[in-house]
């Protein structure tokens, strides 16, 4: 199973910031949308990732100032990116490498997707689940 294909059914809405956004609207859109991170976009390119980790950083580096910051002051920047064509392990192994939680998706230089490590983990425990049924099926009907 791809990237592609586990993106594929959502409406193609991505939750995004601009580097200019000051820190606390963007916190306050985490907090409303119920989101642990979003990209961060500029003239149409992805230019990094911002994320209730960035923030929980600057906050325990610069106190209360750093919510007078902007987006671009804590992002993560480059983004780590995976692209649709890739396989849900690829992506797993990615994220648990570089430890991080959410990944855009990419189809070239384009965002078209987000994801995060719950996205991925749903789709194996399904999958696990789907073949452990089927194999109980097997033994019951031999």
């Amino acid at each position: 199973m791809t990237i592609g294909r586990i993106i594929e059914s959502r409406d193609g809405e991505v939750i995004n910031c601009a580097p200019g956004d000051s820190a606390l609207a963007a916190a306050a859109l985490l907090a409303e949308k119920r989101i642990g991170a979003m990209p961060v976009i500029e003239g149409g390119r992805l230019v990094g990732i911002f994320s209730e980790r960035d923030l929980l950083y600057c906050v325990a580096r610069d106190g209360g100032d750093a919510l007078d910051k902007t987006v671009a002051d804590m992002m993560t920047s480059p983004a780590i990116t995976i692209e649709t064509g890739a396989d849900v392990l690829k992506g797993l192994s990615l994220m648990t490498r570089r430890r991080i939680r959410h990944l855009p998706v990419v189809d070239g230089e384009r965002l078209v997707g987000f994801v995060s490590i719950g996205d991925l983990v749903k789709y194996r425990m399904d999958r696990i689940e789907a073949e452990a049924e089927a194999m109980r099926e097997y033994i019951h009907t031999a």
